[in-house]
């Protein structure tokens, strides 16, 4: 059997696609020029004003990639930092107090490679309290990555991480149970 992509559909409805269409607008003139370190409000505003549920302190960088804004959740003082993509064609949900660094990518589609038309799939990307996703790093669809994990620079997690678990590598692997010191 040979792929067959002349048959290829989008599956993305016309209410989508408009709204994508406006929100790329957006994102290149008053979302993605404002400057870095501040006008974190302006720019949480735009993202809610595209059906984003943001949570109080959060900080998105002007470089971050929102796929879908409306697709986005974000607990209370998490940030997106410097060119995070978040391909964000089904839901991705962060939770509190989470870091995703620099040149993170969050992926929620992927192709069926079986189908002779490859077409897209796609699963939710869920982000628990307390989480560090370093820089480089890539998340595929339908991971959890759970309460106070670690995921290394430049792994590539897709599979579901344990929470308090710090993973590395491509693939991903357990490295060892992260445990936070106390306070003196």
């Amino acid at each position: 059997m040979k792929l067959n992509l002349q048959n290829y559909q989008n599956r993305h409805p016309l209410k989508t696609r408009i709204a994508r269409l406006l929100w790329n607008g957006v994102w290149i003139f008053l979302f993605r020029p404002t400057p870095r370190g501040f006008c974190y409000g302006w720019r949480i505003f735009l993202l809610r004003l595209f059906g984003a549920k943001i949570g109080k302190g959060c900080h998105v960088l002007p470089s971050a990639k929102i796929w879908q804004p409306s697709n986005l959740a974000m607990g209370d003082y998490s940030c997106l930092s410097e060119n995070v993509d978040c391909y964000a064609v089904d839901k991705i949900n962060i939770g509190e107090q989470v870091v995703v660094s620099q040149g993170a990518f969050l992926c929620c589609a992927s192709h069926d490679i079986s189908s002779p038309i490859m077409e897209l799939t796609y699963k939710p990307i869920v982000i628990c309290d307390n989480v560090w996703v370093a820089a480089g790093a890539f998340v595929g669809p339908g991971v959890t990555i759970g309460e106070g994990a670690v995921v290394g620079a430049c792994s590539v997690v897709v599979k579901s991480v344990a929470p308090w678990s710090v993973v590395v590598g491509n693939p991903a692997r357990f490295i060892k149970k992260r445990a936070i010191n106390e306070v003196i």
